[in-house]
């Protein structure tokens, strides 16, 4: 594949906070209760979206980044600081099913910004995805067929074997979890 120096940057928001705070529990030794079901969770650590931003993008020319979540309370200020770092942040209420319209929307933004590429600027670019969910296969696929390189950004334990396979390139967050977050 050629050089391309420039990036579309897509964050699965809740796939990389909640395993953020999985993998903090783990390195800060917190253990699963004995009536626990799920993994142990720091609820103190936060994503610092401006060193995300540049630890993935790395250089390349960042096209858009987009972030994707659930809506958060009233007073939470999460979204304000990713705006603030150079996201576009969309998000969508919790239903009682949990998470439903998240990976979609970031399926539909990626392809938008990958067409437009091909018949506009005439050029592919990067595709840098940050979550681990199979959800995400068709876009890799897709990124790839229009002549896309792919990077897939996850915490080790959440990547799909299936997408990883795909990407032309992973890279754990666990590597640069102490320049992504506090």
């Amino acid at each position: 594949m050629e050089n391309l120096s420039e990036c579309l940057i897509l964050v699965d928001n809740s796939n990389v906070w909640i395993e953020g705070m999985k993998f903090s529990a783990r390195r800060q030794g917190i253990l699963r209760g004995p009536l626990d079901d799920k993994d142990p969770q720091n609820w103190n650590w936060r994503i610092d979206f401006g060193s995300l931003l540049r630890e993935v993008a790395n250089r390349h020319k960042i096209i858009q980044a987009i972030l994707v979540g659930s809506e958060p309370p009233p007073n939470d200020t999460v979204w304000n600081a990713a705006r603030q770092q150079g996201f576009e942040v969309i998000t969508y209420q919790r239903g009682q099913a949990g998470e439903k319209s998240v990976d979609t929307e970031l399926v539909a933004r990626g392809l938008e910004v990958i067409y437009r590429y091909k018949y506009v600027e005439k050029r592919p670019a990067v595709l840098k995805l940050l979550s681990g969910d199979r959800d995400f296969v068709p876009l890799i696929q897709t990124a790839y067929r229009e002549g896309w390189e792919t990077e897939l950004w996850g915490f080790g334990v959440s990547l799909s074997v299936e997408l990883a396979q795909m990407a032309n390139r992973v890279h754990t967050l666990d590597d640069v979890f102490d320049r992504i977050g506090k």
